[in-house]
């Protein structure tokens, strides 16, 4: 605990911790911006190949169906290898299916494609894990919620920007069906580019990297080898199920929001591409702020009344989120749902924040298990919101099903307990950081 950061100075790269906080943060954001530029391009997509309603459906459902396996795959090759080769690898990796999007010709190499980039959003299990090992307790819900929110602000800022890109790329000649073509290559070198800074400036914790502590003999946060028994321990914890059900109801939640709220402004409100792509990127953007006052609100509520009121917050802010998504579900006119929408996406990505400032006091033994069947119970709820959207057909009455399930789940939260003695050897590591820092 003692390397460890205690505070985030947030326009400061001096130091290891903050170096990661950053890049971090920049990596999830050009992955989420690249796992999310599709979303507001359906609508000419889909008049372009001629998608039916269905099949627009099955490629929303691809789009994060893959990241759950991917997710359960990074967190334990997160404790073995170490977060800066795995992430530094990803973006590598899942700069291929997004510039094969840009040459799709039909609905099945669109399908493939949107399977294959889907395995980027496993990018935020891993921004958790290394923020989880380089901050201490006292700050690490805030740390976790804060490089989350900034990075999860691409899937919003990908919502404006990427119709933008696409009005300039036909404004400088490029045909409808060549524009969005054109606009999708950006994120791809994006990723490229991120993925040599990463692997430049990062390590795995603030005293090095995994692979060479443990040939050094000495013992990282993830015991001595990390990877699968690590998973295999996180598997046998129910606080891990109950999390991935309440982040399933939050963030699972709001990756249906991204990928049908353009197209639902569209044809619901019969707004222009444009303005429906500014109204959905609104829900985005909140992230910026909204996941780090989560976290930010965890952290000192148990500063004040301990470990125990960390699952209380979750369960009040997800509550709150399945009222104001079934006063989404009914507004009446394109004003009032935006309304609606800015309310229950500050609630949704607050509850985002506050699921993961609880991740890394759950087991320290298995931060990668616990963060990578968390983040994937995440993408759980957005497959079963994308078939029940499919089944239903209706979008007002799958968002009004959907709050109610989102109400449910906050017993999840609550049904959250800590042992006297987990609570007091958490107690003894944050008062051992702080002490350390003072010293």
């Amino acid at each position: 605990m003692s390397s460890k950061a205690t505070r985030i100075d947030i326009f400061s790269l001096r130091t290891v911790p903050m170096r990661v906080f950053h890049l971090t943060w920049i990596a999830f954001f050009v992955c989420f911006f690249a796992w999310f530029a599709c979303a507001p391009l359906m609508p000419l997509i889909a008049k372009e190949f001629h998608l039916s309603p269905g099949e627009v459906a099955n490629i929303n459902i691809a789009a994060v169906a893959a990241t759950i396996l991917v997710r359960l795959i990074v967190g334990p090759l997160c404790d073995r290898l170490g977060p800066r080769r795995v992430y530094s690898a990803l973006l590598t990796l899942g700069a291929i299916p997004v510039f094969a999007l840009a040459f799709s010709h039909d609905y099945w190499t669109l399908l493939v494609c949107r399977l294959g980039i889907g395995a980027v959003g496993a990018s935020f299990v891993i921004t958790q894990y290394h923020t989880s090992v380089m901050f201490a307790p006292n700050v690490v819900g805030t740390a976790n919620a804060a490089a989350a929110g900034l990075g999860n602000a691409g899937a919003g800022v990908a919502q404006a920007f990427v119709p933008l890109l696409v009005a300039t790329a036909m404004m400088l000649g490029f045909g409808d069906a060549s524009a969005w073509r054109v606009a999708l290559i950006v994120p791809g070198i994006a990723m490229l580019i991120v993925a040599v800074l990463y692997w430049r400036y990062t390590q795995d914790s603030p005293r090095g990297d995994f692979v060479t502590l443990r040939a050094a003999g000495e013992t990282v946060e993830s015991g001595k080898k990390g990877g699968w028994a690590s998973f295999a321990l996180a598997c046998r914890n129910y606080r891990v199920w109950m999390l991935a059900m309440t982040y399933g109801a939050s963030f699972g939640v709001e990756v249906f929001i991204h990928n049908i709220a353009s197209l639902y402004y569209v044809n619901h409100f019969h707004l222009s591409i444009r303005d429906a792509g500014l109204a959905a990127g609104i829900f985005g953007v909140l992230a910026l702020f909204a996941r780090a006052l989560g976290g930010w609100l965890s952290d000192r509520i148990a500063a004040l009344r301990g470990l125990e009121v960390r699952p209380v917050l979750l369960a009040g802010l997800i509550a709150a989120e399945g009222l104001g998504l079934l006063v989404f579900a009914h507004a009446g006119n394109a004003g009032a749902a935006i309304g609606a929408m800015v309310v229950f996406g500050l609630f949704t990505h607050m509850a985002c924040g506050a699921t993961y400032a609880l991740v890394p006091f759950i087991d320290r033994q298995a931060l990668g298990g616990v963060a990578g069947i968390v983040g994937a119970g995440g993408n759980v709820g957005a497959v079963a919101a994308g078939f029940l959207m499919k089944g239903v057909g209706d979008v007002q009455q799958t968002l009004t099903i959907i709050g109610g399930f989102v109400l449910a789940s906050a017993i999840c939260a609550l049904a959250v307990r800590f042992s006297a003695e987990h609570k007091a050897r958490e107690a003894a590591l944050r008062a051992s950081a702080l002490a350390a820092k003072v010293a």
